[in-house]
């Protein structure tokens, strides 16, 4: 037996009931039989080409069944997938490339400008010309490799506070959790069918995509986002369960017509990865007459690790507070609220930053030994760099960030990022940037420059500048030139200062 194997998702359900559907996209749907064929042919065809255990391999396209075979497949032989987000700026792919030094690239073909910057030779595959029939070309015998729970089977970048990106790597154990998670806590039934629309080089997409996979239910997988496509494929499929973050949920919500839509299936729509405003949260509880679930997660805990379940959605009821609250611990994740600044425990109703021991925690960052040791304590606490307090009932309420990441749309963006891209400008002389509050997106990077004695400056020139070095998501929406930033006696920039409705009014 291969223990946790993510495999088992699979090769169980094609075993008990292989005519079950699997995995729809777009026209077509896989039933367990044919999606456990087509992941050992990945996995021989993956062999064949000289991939071996350990080695990564790498997809740089849009959502498809092709994560899903590649994900299962090299966890047959012991590889290790790894999505490559296609938002990112040509640069930001070269410096993950180079640091995870793929044996194999499958790239969708509008994307490989995306590899302009990339020096190292990589060998590619096309998806749509050169791999169905790739895949098809090799023997479902594939020989499984020893698999044992910590071994890697998916690595995912996060920004990195640095301004580069860290690989981390989870292991089948990590994500065999979904299971556990997708039927002690979210209720998901054989029959039920979940969509995934978030990308799949996000924990959100690739991670909560497995949860159908353990229970024999179907997965409805959507390329992207777009939401009229989202309303009619719940209607269509009879969805009854999916992960949205709170930007898609207010776009599915001015859908036209979408009030009056029969989407009845839908028996729990889960949401996370950002905040969510209290009245935006009742009136999808109106709109969808479903249950609500509360994820709160990261990518290091390979997903949802603190949730709110829908008996906690109670608005106008005794509970109503807890709308607030993301909710209680998984029962096998510990969680502890401490003061970074003396390593203890907080008390009741004080904040303290989120750390998490348990199973789910990832291995570590890829080749970054000294920043993993940053992230989990030597007694296997992960500081998550999140702010919270726990009322008496256990419940957790996110404060803040002692981190600066700014949360826009469900993506998450670090400041240095943006900051180090624009000292690259010759008239750049001090700038910091913060997230400010947007209607649409939750809240928006903002840069406040100093500019060099002498230079000549414009918002749309700096904005056009960080466009052509990082990701159009992660540039700042605007632009204020500043006299000085404030700052302490050692000369330290004062964020929270520059946070103060005060300090913003007087400097925009």
């Amino acid at each position: 037996m291969m223990g946790d194997s993510i495999l088992n998702l699979v090769r169980n359900h094609a075993t008990q009931t292989p005519g079950a559907p699997c995995l729809s996209f777009e026209t077509e749907t896989l039933n367990y039989g044919d999606m456990y064929q087509r992941c050992r042919r990945v996995a021989q065809a993956l062999a064949q080409q000289g991939v071996k255990a350990g080695d990564r391999v790498a997809i740089l396209a849009r959502n498809s069944p092709a994560q899903y075979e590649l994900l299962f497949g090299c966890g047959i032989i012991g590889a290790i997938l790894l999505p490559v987000n296609w938002r990112l700026a040509p640069r930001e792919v070269a410096d993950i490339l180079a640091d995870a030094e793929p044996s194999l690239l499958i790239i969708e073909g509008d994307f490989r400008d995306l590899l302009a910057e990339a020096e190292m030779p990589i060998e590619t595959m096309d998806l749509h010309a050169d791999y169905p029939a790739w895949r098809e070309a090799a023997s479902a015998e594939a020989p499984e490799q020893p698999i044992t729970p910590d071994t890697p089977a998916l690595m995912l970048y996060t920004s990195g506070t640095t301004g580069r990106p860290k690989g981390a790597v989870l292991s089948h154990r990590n994500l065999s959790y979904m299971n556990r998670m997708a039927g002690e806590l979210w209720d998901f039934p054989a029959d039920g069918v979940n969509l995934v629309a978030m990308p799949l080089f996000h924990i959100g997409g690739i991670g909560y995509g497995l949860s159908a996979f353990g229970r024999g239910g179907h997965t409805v997988l959507m390329q992207q986002v777009i939401p009229v496509d989202i309303v009619e494929a719940i209607r269509q499929h009879r969805v009854t369960h999916g992960f949205f973050v709170p930007t898609v949920i207010q776009m599915l919500m001015e859908v036209p017509g979408v009030a009056e839509m029969n989407m009845s299936s839908l028996k729990c729509m889960l949401y996370g990865g950002a905040p969510i405003g209290e009245a935006v949260l009742k009136r999808a509880m109106e709109m969808f007459r479903c249950g609500f679930i509360h994820c709160y997660g990261m990518t290091e805990t390979a997903g949802t690790v603190i949730t709110l379940v829908p008996e906690d959605h109670d608005p106008g009821g005794p509970r109503a507070h807890r709308l607030r609250s993301c909710g209680l611990p998984m029962p096998w994740a510990e969680l502890a609220l401490i003061n970074p600044e003396t390593g203890e425990a907080v008390s009741t109703g004080d904040v303290g930053e989120i750390r998490i021991r348990s199973a789910v925690n990832m291995l570590g960052y890829w080749n970054k030994p000294e920043e993993t040791a940053k992230t989990i304590t030597s007694d296997g606490w992960l500081c998550t760099g999140d702010a919270a307090y726990q009322d008496a009932d256990g419940y957790v309420y996110i404060h803040d960030r002692f981190k600066d990441m700014i949360v826009s749309g469900g993506e998450n963006i670090y400041p240095t990022e943006i900051e180090n891209a624009l000292f690259e400008h010759p008239g750049v002389a001090q700038v910091a940037v913060i997230g400010v509050a947007h209607q649409r997106w939750g809240e928006t990077p903002k840069a406040f420059v100093v500019a060099r004695e002498g230079a000549r400056l414009s918002e749309a020139e700096l904005i056009q500048f960080t466009r052509d070095r990082l990701a159009h998501y992660k540039c700042p929406t605007s632009v204020a030139f500043v006299a000085a930033l404030p700052v302490n006696g050692a000369g330290k920039i004062l964020k929270k200062e520059m946070r103060n409705p005060f300090w913003l009014k007087d400097n925009v």
